[in-house]
């Protein structure tokens, strides 16, 4: 069942111990702006789908980063978020994947789920053929199991 958050309130997400960023909601808006920002145009049609990904994460994380808590200069001093500091943050590997894994991973999960195939009417494996073939299973479990003795 689809469950609709009716709320569009910011929400906190947590991208390492100590790291947090507050984000807009995951919106169809928020995804089509992404979608079309120049920097996502501008990726090569040869570009590969890892670097695709980047592109659009750093893109999406530009519009959808409104404050965040445990990040700081090279001097440890507190920064706000900026676009540069946007695109940096998310040049740490574990911080991208916590991105990806806490915020872009759920606004996809829908637009994954309309792209698998229906389920067959007669089951899941209605009408497929199998590919290995079994061993006479008869043959493995000649043997009888032993029964308990009753003393």
């Amino acid at each position: 069942m689809l469950t609709l958050d009716l709320t569009s309130a910011p929400r906190w997400h947590d991208l390492a111990p100590g790291v947090r960023v507050q984000l807009r909601p995951l919106t169809t808006a928020l995804m089509v702006a992404t979608r079309s920002d120049p920097v996502v145009e501008a990726v090569p049609e040869e570009a590969s789908d890892e670097e695709r990904a980047v592109a659009f994460a750093k893109a999406l994380a530009r519009r959808a980063v409104l404050v965040w808590d445990g990040i700081g200069d090279a001097d440890g001093n507190p920064i706000d978020p900026s676009p540069e500091a946007i695109d940096a943050l998310l040049d740490v590997w574990p911080i991208f994947e916590a991105f990806q894994l806490t915020y872009v991973s759920k606004g996809l999960l829908l637009e994954q789920e309309k792209n698998v195939s229906a389920l067959s009417p007669s089951g899941p494996s209605a009408g497929a053929t199998a590919t290995a073939r079994v061993a006479n299973p008869a043959k493995a479990a000649r043997k009888p199991a032993r029964t308990a003795r009753r003393g």
